[in-house]
Parts: C-alpha cells; sequence; structure tokens
C-alpha cells in the first residue's frame, strides 16, 4: 500500500516551505518511509482540485485525498498520522496476503 501525501501551497508562502521541510522530514524519519509518495500542489495551477478537497488556506496538508491539516501541522502530530496511517496499510496488505 501506498500513501499519498499531497502539500497544499502557493507561490511565495514561506509557511509552504517550512511544510515542505516538515513533510521530508518526517517522512524520512519513518520507517516505512518508501511507501509514501508525497506532492507539492500549487493551488493556483490546480484551484478546481483544492477546492475539491476543502482547501481554503495553505499550507494544507491531504493524505489520500482527504484534507487533514489547515495550517502547519505540528511535527508529533503529522508523525502520529502517517505512522498510525501506514500502520493501518500494513495491517490491510498482510490480512489480503494471508486470504485464500
Amino acid at each position: 500500500m501506498t500513501l499519498l501525501v499531497e502539500l497544499f501551497s502557493s507561490p511565495g508562502c514561506r509557511r509552504c516551505d517550512r511544510a515542505q521541510e516538515l513533510l521530508r522530514e518526517v517522512i524520512a524519519g519513518l520507517e516505512g518511509a518508501s511507501a509514501i509518495e508525497w506532492r507539492r500542489v500549487n493551488v493556483v495551477a490546480e484551484l478546481e482540485y483544492a477546492a475539491r478537497l476543502g482547501v481554503v488556506a495553505v499550507p494544507a496538508i491531504a493524505i489520500d485525498g482527504r484534507l487533514l491539516f489547515t495550517g502547519l501541522p505540528s511535527r508529533s502530530r503529522l508523525r502520529e498520522e502517517l505512522q498510525r496511517r501506514l500502520a493501518a496499510g500494513a495491517g490491510s496488505t498482510q490480512r489480503n496476503q494471508e486470504s485464500p
């Protein structure tokens, strides 16, 4: 299972740059980091997509198409959410492999 993490940002947004650095650092420190893909979404270029997810301010972070954080999350909240989702994905993958 792969998690898709999307960082919604706008050009010139310094908090967005900090959110990107935080995201990179947190992912790099996680066991199972190879199961995480992430991308930076420019809300100006992808306004319709951002609006569809409910993004009204940047930075914002969505995981697997669901908006979870508006604003810059704390390192611990971001790490906990990613760990929880990785663990849930590992459990479902393991169950799928065990199914006949």
